[in-house]
């Protein structure tokens, strides 16, 4: 089992930066891929960004891509998502998650933190 604990949610005008942390604990953080995804109201959820076990390769959704950054340090067991030049459609729950390999769809991954919100404001 792997446990996941996001941080770092909040309030933010148009324009402006947040940093989303997810904390692992459990298995060996390092065996896993990590990835970031994010649920706005009456919508599916959705891959942002995802990154492989050792950070040497990232993916990002076409929406975020330019904006937003993931990494890893696996020394602290934690996954990152730096949000820049945030949109009020980046509204939304982000989830980090973890599993095997970088997939786009939810469905695949197999551990999931509980969430952290994130409103932008216009």
């Amino acid at each position: 089992q792997v446990q996941l604990v996001e941080s770092g949610g909040g309030l933010v005008q148009a324009g402006g930066s947040l940093r989303l942390s997810c904390a692992a604990s459990g298995r060996t953080f390092s065996n896993y891929a990590m990835g970031w995804f994010r649920q706005a109201p009456g919508k599916e959820r959705e891959f942002v960004a995802g990154i492989n076990w050792s950070g040497g390769s990232t993916y990002y959704a076409d929406s975020v891509s330019g904006r937003f950054t993931i990494s890893r340090d696996n020394a602290k067991n934690t996954v990152y998502l730096q949000m820049n030049r945030l949109k009020p459609e980046d509204t939304a729950v982000y989830y980090c998650a973890a599993d095997n390999v970088v997939l786009v769809s939810p469905q695949t991954w197999d551990y999931w933190g509980q969430g952290t919100q994130v409103t932008v404001s216009s």
